[in-house]
């Protein structure tokens, strides 16, 4: 019994999730050229693809959230999640400096954590095929829904401002700051060096406003931020270094609204890079 009202509660998280997700897309379209569609659909047909996911997805949303509940609502939802993982694995493959575009405000290449969440949201609308009992019936089963929520915040490299930085800057502040340096991995030193070199720097030297403010590894990346300022509003200038290509021109950088995470400005240079 439980575990059925567990099941009808998914559709509640998988239709906040793709509200979010739509919002993006339908507000930001022109992050599909940041993204791998230019390369699999082609540059004039990459927009209105975009858009047309992030209707999908609002349209789909609404039906999940909406009574009555339908198992081709949750399928559609399954085919969905199949489809958004399909596409970033391809991305990371073929387009690896491919932005994920999964909610239309980061600037981070595809990683293990954005597919990750993709694998998420199928495995949850698969679980919500099991029952035909509407969210809202669900009961005190929608309390695990938070758990399932953290679980796509931590795979969410958009909402890092929010969470991740803050802890880790915590962190900072309670160890000793030179704690753990004598390790294999980049220094950052070196890291500054080549981002001093690279065309992406001198791109955007001007609207940079402090050294280093923070920087942390992802997979085959490391990602060095600024504190920035662009047409008079608080930005964040993030840069991605390649750990496996030591030349400045692999460089990547957009500069991010402060509080909204928007893409402001990210040189259009950079596309002729790999």
């Amino acid at each position: 019994m439980f575990a059925q009202q567990v099941a009808a509660a998914q559709p509640l998280l998988i239709g906040l999730l793709l509200l979010w997700s739509s919002y993006g897309k339908l507000t930001n379209p022109a992050e599909a050229q940041k993204t791998a569609l230019p390369k699999l659909l082609g540059e004039n047909k990459a927009t209105p693809a975009y858009r047309a996911v992030g209707v999908l997805e609002a349209v789909l949303a609404l039906a999940l959230l909406s009574p009555p509940a339908w198992t081709a609502e949750a399928l559609a939802a399954t085919a969905l999640g199949l489809g958004f993982t399909g596409y970033l694995i391809y991305a990371k493959i073929v387009v690896p400096e491919a932005s994920c575009g999964c909610t239309g405000t980061s600037a981070k290449p595809v990683g293990a954590r954005a597919i990750g969440r993709a694998l998420l949201l199928t495995a949850t609308a698969a679980a919500a095929l099991t029952t035909s009992q509407g969210w809202w019936s669900a009961g005190p089963a929608t309390l695990l829904l938070l758990a399932e929520a953290a679980a796509f915040v931590a795979l969410s490299p958009e909402l890092d401002r929010y969470w991740l930085l803050p802890l880790r800057r915590l962190r900072i502040r309670l160890s000793h700051p030179l704690a753990g340096t004598a390790s294999d991995a980049v220094p950052l030193a070196a890291t500054e060096r080549r981002l001093l070199l690279s065309p992406a720097y001198r791109a955007v030297t001007g609207l940079l406003r402090s050294d280093v403010r923070d920087y942390w590894d992802e997979e085959d990346w490391r990602f060095v931020s600024y504190t920035a300022r662009y047409d008079g509003r608080a930005a964040t200038a993030v840069f991605a270094v390649p750990h496996g290509d030591s030349t400045p021109e692999t460089v990547r950088v957009a500069v991010v609204d402060e509080t909204s995470g928007q893409t402001l400005y990210r040189p259009a240079l950079l596309s002729l890079v790999g």
